[in-house]
């Protein structure tokens, strides 16, 4: 005991200056250090996003708002309809607007193009929008177009909420994008309605699959009420009425940690984090819950039903589990806190994490995914595709839990593949999300057509590159 985790001092194919980004854990060690919140370093093919994606992820699950992206056809053509996010309401989310700006825009301005844009939203889309962000990208913040100028004169014209959203991509990367989401959300609620109700906002939650409606029913049960879910199938009244609220929940902690920090500061909302997924993390959000709302009767009530839904599904998670049991798995998220909850649930139904990616994260949390790791486990910090090759050709796992950017080169090392991108149209996490999962798992993990798929990764016939002898000119 007391050893420290490892970082990979001595690996080929890794530049240099990534190898403190690396860390393997190492048998019987008290913990490690990992560099993180950091910019990505050049050549490293960075899988981050930019910073105007970070910003429309959170905003655009908002079902009643028009999201008007100021700049070239791509930017909006990419992001359209980008999250999975179901709606009970208005669907006006998943129309894609753009000022498609040119050569002639990004030369003389684009200013006028963005003004009668808007004309023609707010005066020819029937029923007129009550609310609408705008959107800069990188060419918008090279030329320097006062877009909150144009966007003022707008919403004093009309007399409806035009919020611009500057969300120029080389400011910084997705995390920006966040803050920048979350600063537009605080303009939006402005001061907020006077007093305060019992209850609680749902956020950071994208109703991915329904996956918002499933937790409001488990709150619903347990006498909480629900004022605002921030963002999946929300509404510009709803996002209104979240300052009233007495608690804010938080599941994607990475995306709304400016928000809560905000809210608590000018509405004296305090802040929690939760998981909905895997039987321990559900059971401990709900009690949590629970005993901040209402006591103790309410945590009884929050015990009991996290007890029926675990005598429900527990039979069928555990003839998932008999076929899953002593399996390995790589696992490649965005955030941190997302990788936390997929190895506390991977390792419930028998599956050993040996490798672990994540895009962003604090240094706190890798602690964490250290601790839950399995001796020998890689984690890594802003992944990049050769990276995440090198350690799946060591580690060889039996499957790899992952998102889009990762779909394409785990299947052609013939590692099945389980897909927990955004788009999905059903629940993966909650307890029903739960059954889905491990069906997933299993049936991806133990297909026969992975027989023929030549999973033999050392004679797989591609070509590597040794980088180890590269220098990276770091910026000042």
């Amino acid at each position: 005991m007391g050893r420290q985790a490892t970082s990979l001092l001595d690996v080929k194919d890794v530049l240099e200056e990534r190898k403190a980004h690396i860390l393997v854990k190492a048998a019987g060690c008290s913990g490690g250090r990992i560099c993180c919140e950091k910019e990505s370093i050049a050549g490293s093919i960075s899988q981050r996003a930019c910073v105007y994606c970070g910003a429309r992820v959170v905003l655009n699950p908002i079902t009643d708002a028009v999201h008007l992206v100021h700049g070239p056809i791509g930017c909006a053509s990419y992001t359209w309809d980008l999250r999975g996010s179901l709606s009970s309401q208005a669907n006006l989310f998943r129309n894609s607007f753009s000022t498609d700006l040119r050569e002639q825009d990004i030369i003389f301005g684009g200013e006028k193009k963005l003004s009668a844009a808007l004309e023609e939203i707010i005066t020819g889309y029937k029923p007129t929008p009550r609310l609408i962000f705008v959107y800069a990208t990188c060419v918008v913040g090279v030329i320097g177009d006062d877009i909150e100028a144009v966007c003022r004169h707008q919403e004093k014209k009309h007399g409806l909420r035009i919020i611009p959203v500057k969300s120029s991509g080389f400011v910084g990367a997705k995390p920006m994008g966040y803050k920048l989401a979350c600063a537009a959300l605080m303009d939006l609620m402005g001061d907020g309605p006077p007093g305060k109700q019992p209850g609680v906002n749902i956020l950071g939650d994208y109703n991915h699959g329904g996956e918002a409606w499933i937790i409001e029913g488990y709150l619903r049960k347990i006498g909480v009420k629900v004022i605002a879910k921030i963002t999946g199938d929300s509404t510009y009244d709803q996002l209104l009425k979240a300052p009233s609220a007495t608690l804010n929940i938080v599941e994607c902690s990475g995306s709304m940690a400016y928000l809560t920090k905000q809210m608590e500061e000018k509405f004296g909302i305090p802040f929690m984090k939760v998981r909905f997924i895997g039987f321990e993390d559900i059971r401990d959000s709900l009690v949590k819950i629970a005993d901040f709302i209402g006591g103790p009767a309410m945590v009884a009530r929050a015990v009991r039903l996290a007890d029926e839904e675990q005598a429900r599904i527990g039979p069928i998670i555990e003839e998932y589990k008999k076929k899953l049991t002593g399996k390995t798995a790589a696992v490649c998220v965005g955030g941190t806190y997302k990788a936390i909850a997929m190895i506390r649930q991977l390792k419930e139904f028998g599956i050993k994490p040996v490798f672990i990616g994540t895009q962003h994260g604090t240094a706190e949390d890798y602690k964490i995914i250290h601790d839950f790791s399995a001796d020998g486990a890689v984690i890594l910090n802003d992944t990049s595709p050769t990276e995440i090759e090198k350690y799946i050709k060591e580690k060889k796992p039996d499957l790899f839990v992952g998102n889009v950017k990762e779909r394409t080169l785990s299947l052609k090392m013939g590692i099945p593949f389980v897909d927990f991108n955004h788009d999905r149209k059903y629940p993966l996490t909650t307890y029903e999300g739960m059954i889905n999962f491990a069906r997933e798992l299993h049936l991806t993990a133990n297909s026969p057509v992975w027989k023929w798929a030549g999973s033999d990764l050392e004679s797989a016939g591609r070509v590597h590159h040794d980088v180890s002898h590269l220098k990276v000119r770091l910026a000042p």
